[in-house]
């Protein structure tokens, strides 16, 4: 492994031809530093897959540029041991074995077999290393895709829903090495659609939607400055305390007598404004947010597809 400065985009954009052109990614600007595993997130069609091809070399920008390890890819002169990828587990010859399709890229790069041995260890694979990749389960070949993307024990490591079709296990062991990968001081860029699982694993997080960027923060710093928060309030007064919190970005709500649930505020301000006009309060418990929650209300306007919600009715015979 050589020590690298991450990953950097500079005003990366890629339109596509048509009538009219699409924008995919849109003069996006970030840094991923090596020694934290960073999140990729944003909801289908936010340009996340497009981004990281033309970090990789795999689609030409339209605008602006996007380096690892102060290099674009395509000037690397052994990539495999400057960044390793994972974008499709499934681009594999089917008839070749796992073992002889890390071989075959093994070999373009002068890496020991014995670093092939390595990472099917490493990914839990050398007891069916001799089966050819056709029969594999798809968390099978997400492994395999992991163990191609460390071949070269490369400094940057870029993966795109890597815990896709992985086991609950699997998924336990994927949050644990993308952790020791950044605790080597490695650069990891991560996408995922799960956010419970970005919420133990990422430490800070890059958010895009409709090609642009959202956030470029910690994840406990977007948790916390999210707004999506709640204050659970009980009181036997909650008409009048509703009136007095109402405010521009305060939103209170209540599904029981006598609670309440306001978002946009805290306990202090809630405490104030209580105790200043004599309402007694039973309860005042703040709730955080969850990083899916904070996801979604920042993505709301994003959202590129969208689905309606189910009903209960029954379905009318015919």
């Amino acid at each position: 492994m050589t020590t690298t400065p991450g990953i950097t985009a500079h005003g990366l954009t890629k339109r596509y031809g048509g009538k009219p052109p699409k924008t995919a990614v849109a003069d996006l600007t970030f840094t991923v530093r090596p020694g934290t595993v960073t999140g990729f997130l944003g909801p289908n069609g936010a340009g996340k897959s497009t981004t990281m091809r033309m970090i990789l070399g795999l689609d030409t920008p339209t605008r602006g540029s996007a380096k690892v390890g102060g290099h674009a890819y395509r000037e690397h002169p052994a990539p495999l041991h400057e960044v390793g990828a994972l974008l499709e587990a499934r681009s594999v010859h089917p008839g070749r074995t796992a073992y002889h399709h890390l071989l075959s890229l093994a070999l373009t790069h002068g890496i020991p077999r014995g670093r092939v041995e390595h990472v099917l260890d490493l990914t839990g694979l050398t007891d069916v290393a001799g089966q050819r990749v056709k029969g594999f389960s798809l968390g099978m070949g997400q492994r395999l895709g992991i163990a191609a993307a460390l071949l070269g024990d490369p400094a940057t490591v870029v993966l795109d829903e890597p815990v896709n079709g992985l086991d609950p296990e699997g998924v336990l062991w994927i949050r644990t090495l993308l952790k020791s990968l950044a605790a080597e001081g490695r650069t990891v860029f991560v996408s995922s659609h799960l956010m419970s699982e970005m919420a133990l694993t990422a430490e800070h997080l890059i958010i895009i939607g409709r090609g642009r960027l959202l956030a470029d923060t910690t994840v406990d710093t977007f948790v916390r400055e999210s707004g999506a928060g709640t204050v659970k309030v009980v009181t036997p007064d909650p008409g009048p305390l509703t009136a007095l919190l109402a405010a521009p970005g305060v939103d209170v709500t209540s599904s029981t007598p006598g609670t309440l649930e306001v978002r946009g505020t805290d306990t202090e301000h809630i405490g104030r404004t209580a105790a200043s006009h004599a309402i007694p309060l039973f309860e005042l418990i703040p709730h955080t947010a969850s990083l899916e929650q904070a996801f979604m209300d920042l993505t709301r306007d994003s959202i590129e597809f969208t689905a309606t919600t189910p009903t209960t009715e029954p379905l009318e015979s015919v």
